[in-house]
């Protein structure tokens, strides 16, 4: 007999290795021997001071439970099947290549970057050099900019597909199964580089390919149908059905359709800058306790949003215990993101705060650009950070409450960031539509988490890539509108917002592209 069973546990119970079985009997009055749990989910409960562990359990009377660390994919030899080629090897790239498989074709992926153990020293030259290498960075390269980040899986996109088979799939592929449970899951920075290794090997072993440092230089269109690829200005690759999974940074992409006179529009996004704070503030406001947190406890993340002058002001991709790294695409520029390691043991914690960008009414300077307008406003507030920064990958910087109070921090505190900090006044260089909205987003966020407000914490500039503010307009068929065989995919696509959401719309374009083939 199985019984699905949700119990509450408190920090005590919680630190008794049997608490579980001991709580578990007593609700269900059984002897613990005749039991055998199985833990479905698991979330903390911190909103009062007294602290519970939420368990969802399928517990097993009698019965020995059935075997749910097993996971099967009927992954194909597809070394002689017909192509699918796909454009990008991060998340969405991924996923439509192991879904190929699945489906019985090949899939023939193209990566501007390195593998992800060639990456590393390019990662290393931007934080100690300050070095950037436009092709291979925090955003490029296998993996995509999912590869070094948090390796947060939270999605809202439930009804894009089958949330549970990407969690599945990572968890395959090397992920911990705790993230099957967690109500927050996360990989972590550390262990994600082999998980990306491991479908690389995946997508090999059957018959697919993945040409790493081939970049996509040029789209050969005849009669409206996508007949080829031109590969790193020289090479032309004749193609019939093509996924476009390059992300949102791959900013050439973009650049490359629009001169080539292919359907583009303008997609509202969102910029602002990194707050960081030390994690034992957060603990202490978050778990209600006055020095360190107990130790069952992980790292206290938050989540914030405020509605500031008719635009939304939040928080996003907050990392707890984690540290901020220099995310540019390009020289020149200065773009910061967050990431944390799998224990979550870093002494910070930092979350990008960002202002909603509405590009039909926010940015009217710049619609010349026509559907690269966003795209032209995040260059300047990047090259804008760069200069003020010093013109390296130091980032401008300002006290929390200096950056509210409109007035320059004579020093800073310290920072996670690696190629430092300069104080500068980043509350006069950001956008008045965006640094006033800053500037009520965080005494606001200061009302609802007491503590948040602090001159302990660092404003980092720039927060700029959340999301792509370009999108490439696709039909029901999930194929261009104006270009028969091109099937744009993904964040650089303007349709996901994350690791799991581009897995599952990788996964559905390569369903798309199959059709007919």
């Amino acid at each position: 007999m199985v019984r699905n069973v949700q119990i509450r546990l408190s920090l005590k119970e919680e630190g008794d290795p049997n608490g579980l079985q001991k709580r578990v009997a007593t609700y269900l009055g059984l002897p613990e021997k005749e039991l055998t749990i199985h833990v479905l989910r698991k979330s903390i409960d911190a909103r009062k001071p007294k602290i519970y562990f939420n368990y969802k359990l399928a517990v097993y009377i009698n019965e020995i439970p059935e075997n749910r660390e097993t996971y099967n994919f009927d992954y194909k030899d597809v070394s002689q099947a017909k192509e699918i080629h796909i454009i990008g090897f991060g998340p969405a790239g991924m996923w439509a290549a192991l879904r190929c498989l699945e489906l019985g074709y090949k899939p023939i992926v193209y990566e501007r970057g390195k593998n992800v153990k060639d990456r590393r020293r390019d990662l290393r030259a931007i934080n100690i050099n300050h070095i950037v290498n436009s092709e291979s960075n925090y955003c490029f390269g296998e993996g995509g900019a999912g590869t070094y980040s948090d390796g947060k899986l939270y999605t809202r996109s439930l009804k894009r597909g089958d949330v549970k088979r990407i969690f599945k799939s990572l968890v395959h592929h090397g992920a911990t199964p705790q993230i099957l449970i967690d109500a927050h899951p996360h990989i972590g920075t550390n262990k994600l580089p082999k998980v990306v290794k491991n479908i690389r090997e995946t997508i090999l072993k059957y018959g697919g390919e993945i040409h790493f440092n081939t970049k996509v230089t040029d789209f050969i269109i005849e009669n409206n149908q996508l007949n080829a690829l031109v590969l790193n200005n020289e090479t032309e690759t004749k193609v019939n059905r093509v996924i476009l999974a390059t992300g949102h940074s791959a900013r050439d992409i973009f650049e490359l359709l629009h001169k080539k006179e292919i359907l583009l529009k303008a997609k509202s996004f969102a910029m602002g800058v990194r707050v960081e704070h030390p994690q034992h503030i957060i603990d202490s406001i978050q778990y209600h306790c006055k020095g360190e947190r107990n130790e069952l406890l992980p790292a206290a993340a938050y989540s914030l949003v405020e509605q500031v002058k008719g635009r939304g002001v939040y928080s996003f991709c907050m990392c707890p215990g984690g540290f901020i790294v220099p995310a540019a695409t390009a020289p020149g520029e200065i773009v910061v993101n967050g990431m944390s390691p799998s224990k979550r043991n870093n002494l910070f914690a930092n979350s990008g705060i960002v202002v909603e960008i509405n590009v039909e009414k926010d940015i009217p300077k710049y619609e010349r650009f026509g559907p690269l307008k966003g795209l032209a406003y995040q260059k300047d507030l990047e090259r804008l950070a760069f200069t003020s920064g010093g013109r390296s990958q130091v980032a401008p910087a300002q006290r929390l409450t200096d950056f509210v109070e409109g007035k320059l921090s004579p020093d800073l505190n310290p920072t996670s960031y690696r190629p430092g900090l300069r104080s500068v006044p980043l509350h006069s260089l950001m956008p008045k539509i965006i640094g006033s909205r800053l500037r009520n987003g965080f005494a606001a966020f200061g009302k609802k988490m007491s503590g948040f407000y602090t001159s302990e914490a660092n404003v980092i500039g720039v927060e700029s890539r959340t999301s792509s503010p370009v999108n490439i307009p696709r039909n029901d068929s999930l194929e261009h509108p104006d270009v028969k065989g091109l099937f744009p995919c993904g964040e650089g696509g303007g349709y996901a917002g994350g690791i799991v959401s581009a897995a599952m719309d990788g996964e559905r374009c390569a369903e798309a592209a199959i059709v007919g083939l």
